[in-house]
Parts: structure tokens; sequence; C-alpha cells
């Protein structure tokens, strides 16, 4: 029988102290981590051999610095949206050849849905972009359009871990993973990699979708929230001092690094004293991060916030931006949650679904993208905006459109891409790219490549193999890069 401990400095062995300081470190535990600083300084490259972790001995000309992607959950329509289809509006109605794969089967007929909203031209490009986005149509000129995108998943499950993994599979590292783990933190106090969701809830497959997956813990996102506790569970819930933190951390610390000396994988506890320390920096940043009082008034209104309908979201833009400025490399802020009614999946009543919607982010949106323009941000910050997949031209339904992964529209702003430029198309009814397709892989491999990162080159060792974010695929939109 065990003999119960009464005290702990240097009276009781490492197991029995980490089970009583486990109490009170369990608010500071985070899924996101550091990184360690400095991840490309080659000083730092020789006590780091053989570690999966250790920097890569070379990039590519680095144009963005951080990435900013806003995820439209649920599959926005991208003919209602960015791609102009002039000659879906005559065959509203009108029974069409077109394949269809989506919650009724496999199809090869099909009602067409005309677009519901009218296009116009905006900018020196010309662009057509729907009346659904009036304050983000005038930020035409800084937008590269890419109108060929294709997944390999129709459902939403799978389709959105494509997008975020690279992979339909479960476990796989996320795109903010491989750029944390590319690049490194360039903050020791906050997190790389940060996560903003819905106020109703997460999408489907939650954290599957921000996991580091066989990489350390360390390079999973942290879900950070705009308003309130920046994360949940970070205070000390027994309001401990912070010198007695600091002096608990210490002996902890003190422990582990004897253990480790003993242990030939040392990564994952590794990643476990980082966290706590990030934990602890954090309970003093991170609430200074997110603290937007101070904003400017004419700044906050650019973003939407304090306007009812665009409060949140514009919380989220402007809380990137700030992120951006601490040195935060990926920030990922979700539209649309976890029930049907509250994302992009209008399989019904698609004119409310998209109005709300778009209502909600659009003006937050070119906030974003005029506000990071203004302070010279914009220039190595990387934007990108897009689904899980777009939607088909014919309907399901009376009044609603069914999945697409066969053609639909992402774009990207800023760090080194070309502004007012359209990339590739879909067919003359947004059915199916035909021209410069560009597939999950090459999407990933371009925003890499626009990191300085060569997406074959970036490898983590797993299992006996060097995986990669875009498997053995991915070709770089080279047209799109400025």
């Amino acid at each position: 029988m065990n003999k119960p401990v009464n005290s702990f400095c240097g009276q009781i062995n490492r197991r029995e102290a980490i089970r009583h300081l486990g109490g009170g470190f369990t608010s500071l535990a985070l899924t996101g981590m550091l990184a360690q600083d400095g991840f490309f300084n080659k000083a730092n490259a020789a006590s780091l051999q053989g570690n999966p972790l250790a920097p890569k001995d070379s990039m590519l000309p680095q144009r963005a610095k951080s990435v900013i992607f806003l995820f439209m959950y649920g599959g926005p329509s991208h003919m209602d949206t960015f791609d102009y289809k002039p000659k879906l509006y005559p065959l509203d109605g009108k029974t069409i050849d077109v394949k269809t794969f989506g919650r009724g089967g496999k199809k090869n007929k099909g009602r067409v849905v005309g677009p519901k909203w009218k296009f116009s031209q905006h900018g020196q490009s010309g662009k057509h972009i729907s009346t659904l986005f009036p304050h983000l149509a005038k930020r035409a000129d800084d937008i590269a359009f890419i109108h060929s995108m294709s997944a390999e998943s129709p459902i939403h499950g799978s389709a959105m871990l494509n997008m975020n993994c690279g992979s339909v599979v479960s476990g796989k590292p996320s795109l903010g993973s491989w750029v944390n783990y590319g690049l490194g933190s360039v903050n020791e106090n906050l997190p790389g990699y940060v996560v903003m969701l819905e106020n109703s809830g997460g999408p489907i497959s939650g954290a599957k979708n921000w996991t580091s997956g066989y990489m350390p813990a360390s390079y999973a996102g942290t879900v950070f929230r705009s308003q309130g506790d920046p994360i949940l569970n970070l205070k000390n819930a027994h309001n401990m001092p912070r010198e007695q933190q600091r002096t608990l951390l210490d002996y902890l610390n003190t422990m582990n690094q004897e253990h480790l000396g003993l242990r030939g994988d040392q990564s994952d506890l590794s990643s476990r004293v980082s966290s706590y320390e990030l934990a602890y920096r954090m309970q003093t940043t991170a609430p200074e991060a997110i603290d937007l009082d101070g904003e400017p008034d004419h700044v906050k209104e650019l973003y939407g916030v304090g306007e009812g309908r665009t409060d949140d979201f514009g919380r989220k833009c402007m809380l990137a931006r700030r992120l951006v400025e601490r040195g935060v490399r990926f920030i990922q802020i979700y539209s649309g949650g976890a029930h049907n009614d509250a994302n992009w999946d209008a399989h019904g009543n698609l004119e409310a679904n998209h109005n709300k919607h778009a209502g909600n982010t659009d003006k937050p949106i070119a906030g974003l993208l005029k506000d990071l323009k203004q302070r010279d941000m914009l220039k190595d910050t990387l934007v990108v905006w897009g689904g899980e997949f777009g939607r088909t031209p014919a309907a399901q339904g009376a009044d609603g459109r069914n999945h697409n992964n066969k053609g639909y529209t992402t774009w990207m702003a800023g760090g080194g891409v070309k502004g007012g430029f359209s990339y590739g198309s879909t067919d003359e009814y947004g059915y199916e790219a035909v021209e410069k397709p560009c597939h999950i892989h090459d999407w990933h491999a371009t925003i890499l490549h626009l990191l300085g990162l060569d997406h074959e080159q970036l490898t983590y060792r797993y299992a006996g193999r060097d995986f990669r974010l875009t498997d053995v695929h991915g070709v770089v939109a080279q047209d799109i890069i400025a």
C-alpha cells in the first residue's frame, strides 16, 4: 500500500510529484503549444540533428509570413458568389444533362437553379462579383480568384479533412500544423496556430480539422475566443500566485529534464514541457492580444464591430490582424457552425441562407483586407477564403443546391499573389473544372510556396516513411504568383 504523501519538495518520487502537480496545472493544459523560436536559425540546427523537428537546410523565397484562412463551412455556391455564369440565368427551371453526386446519389440530369443574385464588374480588373458581397467587391483588385478548384469528396466530413489536412482520412496534420512545423513561431508568448469557431459550435469532425496528427501536439491549433477569456481553462483554477506557479513549474521542469536524459524519444515530453511554459506566459499575453477596446472607433467601424450581424465575425477578423501583428503564423476563422441552418450548406432556401452568411461576413472580410493594406501588412499576410466544396447548378428540392466537389471557387489575397486576377474556370454551367484545374493538393502546394516552403521537401518522418501535406501530388499554381 502506498504511504500518504504530506509534502513533496524533495520528499517524493517523480510520479507522485506529477500526480499532485497535475491538479494545479490542469487549467494550463493546451492543445496548441509552442514550436521553438527562431526555427530556421542555422545556429540552432546543429543541436537538432536527427530530430524530425530540425529546421530544413533551405527555403524558397518567402512572400508571406502568416496566413489568415477564412473557412466558409458548408460549401458556398460559387455560381452565386464569384463564378459568373450568365448562361444559367435563362436556364432557370429547365432540365439539362449534368452529372451530380450528393445526398440524392448519382444523377445524369438535373433541373437548373439560375443564379439568385445579379453580378456586376468591379475594379480595374473588371471582375464580376455577386451583389451578395458589396463591400468585398470594392477589394476586387486585391484578390486572386481560383475558379477551378476540385476536391476528393462531396461529403462534409471527409471534404473538411481534405481541405484542412490534404486527406479524406483522419489523423493527418492540418495545413496550419505544417506551416507551424515548417516556419516555427516568432512569438514565444502566443501559439503559432490559432482557430476561431462560430459561436453556434465547431464544424463536423471538430478538432480533427486543426489537429497535429502524427506530429507532436505542439503544432496543433489552439482555439481562441474573440471575447471573454481568450482560451478556456487558461486561468489558474485555484488563483495561485504567479510566483508560486513559477516555483512549481521550475521544479517540474527540473524533474522532466532529468527524465529526458534517460529517454530515447524525447519529443512528446518536450512538447508537454513547452505547453506548460507557453500556458504560463499566455496568462498575461493572451488577454492583451484580444483586448479590442483600445482599437480606434474608425477601425472598429471598418470591420463592422458593434453592428449587430457583423459584430462577431468582425471581432474575429480584427483579432486575426492583431495576432498577425504579434507574430502568429496561422489563423483560421470559421463562418458557419454545427447545425445546417447555421452554415453555408444550402440544400434548401438558398437565398435566405446565403443572404445571412454573406451579410455576416462581407463587411468584416473587406475591412480586414483594407486594414491590412493600410498598415502595409497585406504584402506579407496571405488571406485565403473558401469552403470544403461548392454547389451544383442543378436544384435540390425546390430552392436549394447539392454538394459539388468537381468545380468551385476559392480566393487568395496578399502574400505575394496577383491582385485582380482570375485563375482557371469551370464549364459553362459551373459544374466541373475545365481550365487549369486546381486540386486541393495544388492549392496546398501554392500556399506553402508563398510561405517559402517547398511542398515536396517539407516532410515529417513517421512510421518509417517521410510524409508530406500533399502526399505524392501537388503542383504550384505559378500563374497566380506576382
